[in-house]
């Protein structure tokens, strides 16, 4: 297994801030990309203070989406912070920004004034709504593209307005979308020597998730409706109960896996029972199938069950948190969580990187930095400033 990390020859400036453009930065950096990530002097990236719990007042989310990556400080409203970007411009592979559509055109930054200082450059732009078309000047966070890319109509209960899934989904989708697109257009660079803009909204992001939604209606008159814990017509999958009060999910929605479940239940009858014995069938007899399922898991305990149901080649699994995780043989032995050292809250669990590769995997290798930690690194060393220049910079607040 090689050592090198698949990346390290990409140098890519990340001007965006809460969550769209740096997770594309996260990502890129898993993989060995050195990502210098441009923050406002004053309170630096707002990610630094947002976050659910917040020990000794920082917070646990930026160590993880700043993980691997470089801080330096820039006032990008001054003409010398500009000016800093475009010498940064000059030395890099990529540009990640999120702002609204316009702004790095009203600081000087296009991409037609970037691509006259280097050809080469990716710009990689995550937005809500996409640089073109009608909407595209409008504020856009993940919650709004989540609604108008038609997972939220999809999402909660069928009694109740539709409900959202407790994590960033949109803005983690969009940016999950702009490395694909950062990556295939390096790729291009490589046979042209030209880079390009990469404009990934997230309304759109979300949209290609949405399965087979927009022909179902268009072709079939059909609107999807939200559904709670099943997906119509397809069954065997829900939670079930146990007599212990977990929780088990079981999917044996496909008729050779169903027959395997009726076998675990002592039921083999049940796949040839012409209620049950074809997928179209059991997705018509869902709420009864899943009464006899319920009736039967709810007389073995949580692991009795599982251990019944892998025995016989049934996909099950319980419903993890996060305690679960740190605990699983499973996440220990394929390493899934890492454990860094963080300066102030000491070992410092978090997800590793995904995917994994065979030959050159990627790593993390620090948490996220404190606001400015590289300026010197960066100023000085990359880009030659002496000391009477970063004496300048600081005095006017620009760094």
């Amino acid at each position: 297994m090689s050592t090198a990390l698949p990346l390290d020859d990409v140098r890519v400036i990340e001007l965006g801030q809460l969550l769209a453009g740096p997770f594309c930065g996260q990502l890129l950096g898993d993989f060995g990309a050195e990502v210098i990530k441009v923050e406002d002097p004053g309170q630096g990236d707002p990610m630094r203070q947002w976050g659910r719990e917040k020990p000794y007042g920082k917070s646990l989310w930026w160590p993880v989406v700043a993980r691997n990556k470089k801080s330096v400080t820039a006032n990008l409203r001054t003409g010398e912070g500009q000016d800093l970007v475009r010498r940064l411009v000059a030395r890099a592979d990529v540009l990640i920004e999120n702002f609204r559509p316009g702004t790095l055109e009203r600081w000087g930054l296009a991409p037609e004034r970037l691509w006259e200082i280097n050809p080469g450059l990716v710009i990689t732009r995550v937005t809500g709504f996409g640089q073109t078309g009608p909407y595209s000047s409008r504020a856009g966070y993940g919650s709004i593209g989540e609604a108008m890319g038609g997972i939220r109509y999809v999402t909660g209960d069928p009694d109740r307005p539709p409900a959202r899934a407790g994590i960033s989904l949109g803005d983690s989708l969009a940016a999950t979308f702009a490395c694909l697109g950062t990556l295939v257009a390096l790729h291009q660079r490589g046979r042209t020597g030209r880079g390009q803009v990469v404009d990934s909204a997230i309304y759109e992001a979300v949209l290609a998730m949405m399965e087979s939604l927009v022909p179902e209606y268009q072709i079939a008159g059909y609107q999807r409706e939200r559904t709670g814990t099943t997906l119509p017509n397809v069954s065997p999958s829900n939670v079930y109960p146990t007599a212990d009060g977990e929780m088990v999910l079981i999917a044996a929605n496909q008729d050779t896996v169903f027959r395997r479940l009726a076998e675990a239940m002592g039921r083999a009858e049940l796949a040839t029972d012409e209620k049950y014995a074809t997928h179209s069938a059991r997705g018509r007899w869902m709420e009864r199938l899943d009464g006899l399922i319920a009736e039967w898991s709810s007389t073995f305990a949580s692991d009795e069950l599982l251990e019944r149901l892998h025995t016989h080649g049934v996909p099950a699994g319980r419903i993890f948190r996060a305690k679960d995780m740190l605990a699983d043989p499973h996440f220990a032995s394929r390493e899934a969580i890492v454990r860094l050292t963080h300066p102030d809250l000491g070992e410092f669990a978090m997800h590793n990187v995904v995917p994994k590769l065979s030959d050159s995997p990627g790593r993390v290798r620090h948490v996220g930095p404190e606001l400015g930690e590289h300026n010197e690194d960066i100023y000085r060393g990359l880009l030659g400033l002496d000391d009477d220049a970063m004496a300048s910079l600081r005095s006017a607040g620009v760094i």
